[in-house]
């Protein structure tokens, strides 16, 4: 009988015993539950996803349709100008509308003048066409190192407010909210590292996809330049 009345209380105790939740860790939840400066400080590096990525597509297409030279181009421009037909070149380079054109258009409307002339044309129009090429890639870079620095801002401004919440409260403030604050303003760090590398990742590519382009222009003024050195 006292085994059954002891085995009875060790049922009811463990009944009674607080079951403990298990707390999910939402996105949506950190981001809402951040503070005023919190929020302020995603909806900044949103903004500045958003305009990463403009520019990043924005570039990419247009360095891309740049980047677009019809195999035979300079060997129809030699044809022009051993004919003399400086015309037609100049037509041809119209109608392709690239870098590498313009720079052969440039180069072609200086045919007479002495090579070092020439020569000192085509690098200014080159010079110009890769400033437009980098049109706006600078603001990627900026990004890339602003938004890591804007998330670490937001987390030391909610670090300074669970600290300040800690102090005001003789330091009897829950141990729960207190954690909680925390790892809630870590969100903007996080954040803002995401947006720095999406926006680093952009850059670099960018970078690369131009110099690709810088790399073919130099090549047709190499070419040019031989056009034109060559016997009539």
């Amino acid at each position: 009988m006292l085994n059954f009345f002891i085995q009875e209380g060790a049922e009811v105790a463990q009944d009674l015993e607080p079951i403990s939740e298990e707390k999910t860790l939402s996105i949506m939840d950190l981001l809402l539950n951040g503070g005023v400066a919190g929020q302020i400080i995603i909806m900044v590096l949103f903004v500045l996803l958003f305009v990463a990525v403009y520019i990043y597509f924005e570039r990419l297409f247009a360095i891309k349709a740049a980047s677009k030279m019809d195999s035979n181009f300079m060997n129809q421009i030699r044809d022009h100008v051993a004919k003399g037909n400086i015309q037609a070149a100049k037509v041809l380079c119209a109608q392709n509308n690239t870098p590498v054109s313009h720079l052969t258009e440039k180069g072609i409307s200086r045919i007479g003048s002495p090579l070092e002339d020439i020569n000192t044309a085509i690098e200014n129009a080159g010079r110009l066409e890769v400033y437009r090429l980098e049109k706006n890639v600078s603001v990627l870079a900026t990004i890339a190192g602003a938004a890591p620095m804007i998330g670490f801002l937001g987390t030391v401004i909610g670090m300074v407010l669970a600290f300040h919440q800690l102090a005001t409260s003789s330091g009897q403030a829950e141990m729960g909210s207190l954690a909680e604050g925390i790892y809630t303003a870590m969100t903007t760090t996080v954040a803002g590292l995401i947006v720095g590398i999406i926006a680093y990742m952009g850059y670099n590519h960018l970078v690369v996809k131009t110099d690709k382009v810088v790399h073919q222009m130099e090549a047709t003024a190499v070419d040019f330049l031989d056009i034109l050195n060559e016997p009539a």
